[in-house]
This record gives C-alpha cells, structure tokens and sequence, in this order.
C-alpha cells in the first residue's frame, strides 16, 4: 500500500505522467522534451544535470525510454512507490488506446478499403527498407571486402528464399561481423611481421 503520508506528492506525480503519456506523441524521444519542460521547468522537481544525467541512463538502458525516465523520476522523488505509479501513469494511456484499437481489429482490416490502404502500406514499408539500404551501399566504402560480403549475403538471402530455407537475419549479422574480425586480425598479423 501506498505511504499515507504525501499522498498529495502520490497523485501530483501520478497525475503530472498520465498528462504525459496521454499527449505526447512519436514515441520516448518525443516524450523526453515535455519531460524536461514538466520537471524542470514547471515542478522544478529536479535540475537540469540531473535531467541530462537521467536521459543518458534511459537511453543506455534496455526498455522503451520514456518508461525508464519516468520510473528514474518516479523513485528519485518518491522512492519505490513514486517509481511504480509513474511507470504505470505512462503506460495506461498508450495500453489503453491499443487496447481499445485491438478489440475493433479484426472488423477494421475486414472492410476492404483497409485492406486495399494495408496493402499499399506494405509497398510503401518495402521501398523505405530499400531505400535506406541503397543510401548505406552509396555511402559505404567500395573495396573488395565489402563488395564481397553484400553479394555473397544478397546471394544467400535471394537463394534461401527461393528455397524457402529458414535463415535468421541475425546470422548474417554475425557471421559478417566473424568474417570482418578474421580478416581484420590476419592483415594486423600481417602488418605487425611487415615492420618486423
């Protein structure tokens, strides 16, 4: 149960991050200026040091960044119970509006005009992926290593497909990353018996 001692400071913090989880939009990022605004500038619950010093640790840390600064803000004002209610202040407007949203889910993506917009949609997410691919490969560096490890992974991936083969993307990832530590220690092998 919840100290009856300061409930008034209980239900401002309470209150304070439900108005923020409510209104803030685009997601944590967008949430840490009203953050600062509410707590720095408006409560003047915590200084400006300590605001950069707590976003530093939200962002480092796994976890959606708005609910880690809430719950940093939460037990730094209120010890463990001021953590829990503004950790649950934050999360009920979005839980709720999803929630909502899920329970008319299904009746929605039947009308077709939704279905014909999802469709779109799903072209529209092919060509951003494809688009931020293509703007990495015309900014990344054109030796042979590098030409060698995006055909050979355009390769495998097109192939598996194909084949249906199922493959994780992470092992691309790392047995790229294997391969680029191998070949880096063998020309710094190879560097270090060259100056000998």
């Amino acid at each position: 149960m919840l100290p009856k001692s300061g409930m008034k400071k209980y239900l401002n913090l309470f209150f304070t991050m439900l108005k923020i989880g409510l209104f803030t939009f685009g997601g944590g990022y967008a949430m840490i200026a009203l953050l600062e605004n509410e707590f720095i500038y408006k409560k003047k619950w915590i200084e400006k040091d300590e605001f950069i010093d707590m976003v530093a640790i939200a962002e480092s840390t796994p976890g959606p960044v708005a609910i880690n600064s809430a719950t940093y803000i939460g037990y730094k004002l209120l010890g463990f119970w001021g953590s829990f209610l503004a950790t649950t202040a934050v999360c009920i407007p979005s839980f709720a509006i999803i929630f909502v949203i899920s329970l008319f889910f299904d009746a929605f993506l039947s009308l077709t005009l939704v279905s014909y917009a999802f469709r779109g949609i799903q072209a529209c997410v092919i060509y951003l992926i494809m688009s931020a691919g293509l703007k990495m490969m015309k900014d990344m560096e054109k030796n042979i290593f590098n030409i060698v490890i995006l055909t050979v992974t355009l390769a495998c991936m097109i192939l598996f497909s194909m084949f249906s083969v199922s493959f994780s993307s992470i092992f691309y990832i790392i047995i790229s990353g294997f391969i680029g530590l191998f070949v880096y220690t063998i020309r710094f092998i190879h560097a270090r018996r060259n100056k000998k």
